[in-house]
């Protein structure tokens, strides 16, 4: 994690997902921590005010003003006491057991029990919202209640990673008498028990916190109250910062916007701090196998051997993006660089051999395809660079096509795209989370790529084993599987930059590993 002074930036472009800052300095004499409210803004606005309905970046508030029965305190990239403790009581992975914190209660001082945990949960299953966490819960056969404090999970299979799911915000606890079984709730307000409670929300405009006096949790408050303030575009948040309408930024920063917030000759800037650190979410291209020319495995080996990263994030991301040459990330357990390790650097002449040794001696026409409205602003850019880098080799020729992403959703689905670019945002820090999603007939690829070793006996092997850290080796050959197959080619990881005032601090504690803001950590100091 890297902390940049106004008097010694970098340039940098950025990805379209920014996130959060840091500060120094001491409390002033005439004011304490949390006094006075700290703003944040963010172009990333709730889609809904329902757990139950929600697998997107409503996690971002959820965090803050629901609990978790687990959750990933600053620094931990495992599952630590929330609401409950919780263990697996079995050796194969099957029993998952909470005892909830005594006196817990929800904003509205309703009692929150073991009733009302088997009820958040449950009622995921029964709405099974579409687009909703239900597809989290495909271990979970049942859910049962020992007295008033004592929660049992039982599974129908082996999932170490149960905790984890348990831990994401889509599992949030919520009041039985405020939130129907069977149905969402739509009166635009939130009963949580979380770190803050929600005055007043605006659709789009903002969401007022204050913090919870009867919240017991992991989390401790470095102030007393956050406003979030949504923006429809960044320019007006930036605009916002500068004129210290609002104290920091969280997610939303144009490529063109960092590079002109880290100029260090703006005075404009001189009261302004970014704080940069590796982000989880990745970019990769997927191959459509049923496609005739992507079929062959020669199509795919020598994209890859021609595809330059090196060239990719310099050009259109200018060092705010890493190079990727694995499915798991650099920060997640088992990351490797096996694609750099079967390829190496980019070679043409490596590629064409790849091509006749396969018998194709003609440039290979392809249709690459891509969201315009999802993954940043820069996506149109990057595929531009993958273009020329494929026809610069004299190889390939390829057709470029841009679509907005439920229109882009349809097409891929149908197999529209013989190539595509898609982005991974992990829903929890383990490997797991980064080659199960993409695996089977059904997966979030909406293309089948099926590998009984890593399906059959890979991932079952792993989810067996609570200890994450002893299941390194499986991820691995996974690894080396999806090299070997080329159905899918990692291109970058993100970088995270969070933007604030210079007078903000704990921005470097505020990021948990779903990179969702833990607005408890902000604070107020003093200038130097």
């Amino acid at each position: 994690m890297h902390v940049f002074n106004r008097t010694s930036l970098q340039a940098a472009a950025a990805l379209a997902s920014i996130s959060l800052l840091s500060g120094c300095g001491v409390f002033s004499d005439s004011e304490s921590a949390g006094e006075k409210r700290i703003v944040v803004g963010t172009t990333s606005s709730p889609s809904t005010l329902d757990p139950a309905a929600s697998w997107d970046n409503s996690w971002e508030l959820f965090r803050n003003v629901f609990q978790t029965l687990v959750s990933f305190p600053t620094g931990s990239t495992t599952p630590q006491s929330d609401a409950a403790d919780c263990k697996f009581t079995d050796t194969s992975s099957r029993v998952f057991e909470c005892t909830l914190r005594e006196g817990l209660t929800f904003s509205n001082g309703h009692k929150l029990d073991a009733k009302a945990v088997q009820h958040s949960i449950e009622r995921i299953r029964t709405i099974d919202h579409e687009g909703g966490p239900n597809g989290m819960l495909g271990s979970l056969q049942a859910v049962e209640t020992v007295g008033e404090r004592r929660v049992v999970f039982r599974l129908n299979r082996p999932d170490a990673t149960f905790p984890f799911v348990l831990a994401t915000p889509a599992m949030s606890l919520v009041d039985p008498a405020e939130y129907p079984a069977d149905k969402l709730r739509t009166d635009g307000k939130i009963t949580g028990s979380g770190p803050y409670v929600l005055d007043s929300y605006e659709e789009r405009k903002s969401a007022v916190l204050t913090k919870n006096p009867s919240y017991k949790g992991f989390a401790e408050h470095k102030n007393s109250a956050v406003t979030i303030r949504y923006f429809d575009e960044s320019e007006a948040m930036v605009t916002a910062l500068k004129k210290k309408e609002i104290d920091a930024t969280y997610r939303g920063l144009t490529a063109a916007e960092v590079v002109e917030l880290q100029d260090g000759n703006n005075p404009e800037n001189e009261s302004l701090q970014i704080i940069e650190s590796t982000g989880a979410d990745i970019r990769y291209l997927v191959f459509n196998a049923t496609d005739a020319t992507v079929a062959k495995p020669a199509v795919r080996k020598a994209i890859a051997q021609v595809v330059d990263r090196e060239a990719l994030v310099s050009t259109v991301y200018q060092g705010t993006a890493e190079p990727l040459y694995s499915m798991v990330p650099k920060g997640i357990a088992a990351h490797t660089t096996k694609f750099y390790d079967r390829f190496g650097s980019p070679s043409v002449p490596k590629a064409k051999a790849l091509l006749r040794e396969a018998g194709i001696t003609e440039p290979v026409q392809l249709t690459f395809g891509y969201a315009t409205d999802r993954y940043g602003s820069a996506t149109a850019a990057e595929f531009a660079e993958l273009k020329r880098q494929l026809e610069a080799s004299g190889l390939f020729k390829v057709t470029l096509v841009g679509k907005p992403w439920k229109e882009f959703q349809n097409g891929y689905q149908k197999g529209q795209y013989p190539v595509f670019g898609r982005g991974w945002f992990p829903d929890f820090p383990d490997p797991d989370n980064f080659v199960a999603p993409f695996m089977g007939k059904k997966n979030v690829l909406g293309t089948p790529y099926e590998s009984r070793r890593i399906t059959d006996e890979l991932l079952p092997q792993s989810r067996r084993e609570s200890d994450r850290a002893a299941v390194t080796d499986e991820f691995v050959e996974a690894q080396e599987i999806m090299v070997r197959d080329v159905r899918l080619l990692p291109l970058w990881q993100g970088k995270l930059y969070i933007a604030a005032g210079e007078d903000i601090g704990g921005g470097e504690r505020a990021l948990d590993p779903q990179t969702v803001m833990q607005l408890w950590e902000l604070s107020r100091l003093a200038s130097w």
